[in-house]
């Protein structure tokens, strides 16, 4: 084993939550180690992007000049054949007031791209980057986590020193375990995702040629996000107990569920799927939506998809990924300045990512409980009325009283009443824009979980394209913290010793 290195900060993953937080920490001068397991380009899914990311995390970190440069499809918003309407609706970026003009749009990216820009960016701004080496432990001084013990891609073992660790490993992470607490499941989303690539696909009209198609069907629902001129990312979520059936041979359960769903089936008519290379496979992923029950520990964090991860329909993976990591970012940065207390920063830290969480865990479930399919064993399960007692009360206990910022969920029975009222007013705004009656957007806009959603993805942009200009923000809970001029770190608000 080599000698002993010392760092401030160890990052485990370069993925987007790992690159995003060791450029962010490494701005402020820290030192800042990012260790991972694989050598990048390499292939990830999640490739459908929000605005937030590219026009808020990503200018804070210095990256979004050059990913405005890499060619990557404009996404202006999302279209969905989803609810009562048969017809397909569009929900456009650029009708939220916050987001309007040159921020109205996001990217729909090849991963294998997208991620080795973040990480030659966190290397450019001062992170020392070792692809190849994997992680096998954290070393321990009494309660706090002090450093880890990894494996390079020569098999020379190595242990680093750091003030802090952060696991930014994703869903396949094992170091999260030495956090403490457990990963818990979530029943209500408890899919099973079949996902390939196809050259030559139909794309929608302009102006919304770039946007994701997510279309509902009998057994589930298909994303089908354009990744260039030609290649699309298409994928099916269905109940998990298709599981065998899947996995027994994908690419005849994969075409049977295309047929399934006529405007998936008419984009794909003269298309052909990718055979070879990154993309010629059909992959299969379960189990994919959870939460890990502790966030941190002393010298320790959990980031991105090591901490948890919910349904993928409205893009939310690679925007908690980086949130988290400014989260994290501004509790590391803040505890290594001296200017705040660590134990103070890390329950900021975690109580603004349950809620975030927490906001689009509702924002979905009430998604789902707006579709109704009669006879679909797939959405009758999707039901908010229907949803178990114990998974309700894993929600509460997820977001700790926290979610949706006025009202703080208490019990099951409250949370299920909850749910379904904002399903049906989500669903009536909905079906107003659907039928082509309205082209107002303010009940959309106005109802209750999507403005949660939004809310604070609105402020990060914000304050990334303002700076110094924004206007100073209010704690989003009693006695919290706010963010520093920079974006970069916390800070007390204005008044309160």
């Amino acid at each position: 084993m080599s000698n002993t290195e010392a760092f401030d900060v160890v990052v485990v993953g370069g993925g987007p939550g790992g690159s995003t937080l060791a450029a962010l920490v490494a701005k402020r001068g820290h030192s800042v180690l990012v260790l991972e397991k694989e050598f990048f380009p390499r292939y990830q899914i999640g490739e459908s992007l929000l605005p937030s990311t590219i026009h808020g995390v990503c200018r804070l970190t210095g990256v979004a000049d050059e990913l405005a440069k890499a060619g990557f499809t404009i996404k202006r918003g999302g279209t969905f054949r989803w609810g009562a309407n048969p017809e397909p609706w569009t929900f456009a970026f650029s009708v939220s007031p916050r987001m309007a003009g040159p921020t109205s749009t996001a990217y729909q990216v090849e991963r294998s791209k997208f991620d080795k820009i973040l990480l030659g960016n966190a290397r450019r701004v001062g992170a020392v980057v070792r692809e190849g080496c994997a992680v096998t432990d954290v070393v321990e001084d009494g309660d706090r986590v002090t450093g880890v013990r990894y494996t390079d891609d020569q098999g020379v073992r190595h242990e680093v020193s750091a003030r802090f660790v952060v696991d930014a490993s994703g869903n396949k992470s094992r170091l999260n375990q030495r956090i403490g607490g457990r990963r818990e499941y979530s029943d209500f989303f408890r899919n099973l995702a079949l996902f390939g690539y196809f050259e030559n696909g139909k794309r929608l009209p302009e102006p919304n040629r770039g946007n994701i198609l997510c279309a509902a069907f009998e057994s589930g629902w298909f994303w089908y996000i354009p990744l260039t001129d030609t290649l699309t990312s298409v994928g099916a979520v269905v109940r998990r107990e298709m599981a065998e059936k899947v996995q027994g041979d994908p690419e005849k359960a994969l075409q049977a569920l295309i047929d399934e769903c006529p405007i998936i089936s008419d984009f794909l008519a003269s298309a052909r799927r990718v055979t070879e290379g990154q993309y010629g496979q059909i992959r299969v992923r379960k189990d994919y939506s959870y939460h890990h029950t502790a966030f941190w520990r002393p010298g320790m964090m959990l980031v991105g998809d090591a901490a948890c991860f919910v349904d993928p329909v409205f893009s939310s993976g690679v925007h908690l990924a980086t949130y988290s990591a400014l989260l994290a970012a501004r509790s590391i940065n803040s505890t290594l300045a001296g200017a705040v207390e660590e134990e103070a920063a890390m329950k900021e830290f975690e109580a603004r990512y349950r809620r975030e969480y927490g906001v689009f865990y509702e924002f979905l479930m009430s998604f789902y409980d707006m579709h109704q399919v009669e006879n679909s064993y797939f959405w009758q399960a999707k039901k908010v009325t229907r949803n178990s007692r114990p998974e309700l009360e894993s929600f509460v206990d997820l977001v700790g009283g926290v979610s949706s910022g006025e009202s703080a969920l208490s019990d099951a029975d409250a949370v299920a009443r909850r749910l379904h009222a904002q399903t049906e007013e989500f669903a009536s705004a909905v079906e107003s824009i659907a039928d082509g009656k309205n082209d107002n957007w303010a009940p959309l806009l106005g109802s209750s979980v999507v403005r949660e959603a939004m809310a604070e993805s609105s402020k990060v942009q914000m304050h990334a394209v303002l700076g110094e200009d924004a206007e100073e923000e209010t704690p989003l809970f009693e006695g919290g913290l706010i963010p520093s001029p920079d974006g970069l770190s916390w800070a007390t608000p204005a008044g309160r010793d």
